[in-house]
């Protein structure tokens, strides 16, 4: 399921649904862990933020080739290694093998943005694994629960947000659903439900 190809319409080539989607990130930023919904937008919500960020200007990595051919021409970017790109698109299920950009002190903002693709993300726990989050922007803490994350990258993105505010910031996303890890956000992994 996961390397089915990325479905979308062409309708997310709009600006109008690119700066709907783009208001959603922002708010998913300002409050991590907050299941933000793409539902009305037929097109898989990793792509639908992908061409809400990225341009011209940007590199985007591919390692797990989720993305067809036709489609890069389309979004503008500059194809580039992992280790380089300002945006990494992986399959959540596979185990991170590469060390993204965690930006340079005098310009931390050069960090990597990783997203994610699940099979699920989900308030409530049926199956898989549980994340509880906490820190800025989150009033205590608040728990989502992933189905289709290799919890390989919670313990990889531990190591590459630990000299803050170096690091890397993330966007898990299911079909139509998605969430935001800032690098600021503390992640507790809870087991398997």
């Amino acid at each position: 399921m996961q390397n089915e190809p990325i479905h979308y319409s062409d309708d997310i080539w709009q600006p109008v649904m690119q700066q709907k989607v783009f208001r959603e990130l922002l708010d998913g930023f300002s409050y991590p862990g907050s299941i933000k919904m793409c539902s009305d937008i037929d097109t898989r919500a990793c792509l639908a933020i992908l061409i809400s960020l990225v341009d011209g200007e940007t590199t985007l990595a591919d390692p797990h080739q989720l993305l067809n051919t036709q489609l890069w021409p389309k979004l503008e970017t500059s194809a580039c290694v992992a280790e380089k790109a300002a945006f990494i698109l992986v399959d959540g299920a596979q185990s991170p093998d590469f060390q993204p950009c965690i930006g340079m002190l005098e310009s931390p903002e050069s960090g990597a943005t990783i997203l994610l693709r699940v099979a699920s993300l989900l308030p409530e726990p049926k199956c898989g694994l549980s994340l509880k989050l906490s820190g800025p922007g989150i009033e205590t803490n608040t728990t989502v629960h992933v189905e289709g994350l290799n919890p390989d990258w919670i313990t990889a993105r531990k190591e590459w947000v630990s000299d803050f505010p170096l690091g890397v910031d993330m966007v898990i996303c299911d079909e139509h659903r998605f969430i935001v890890i800032p690098r600021t956000t503390h992640i507790a992994l809870g087991g398997v439900a």
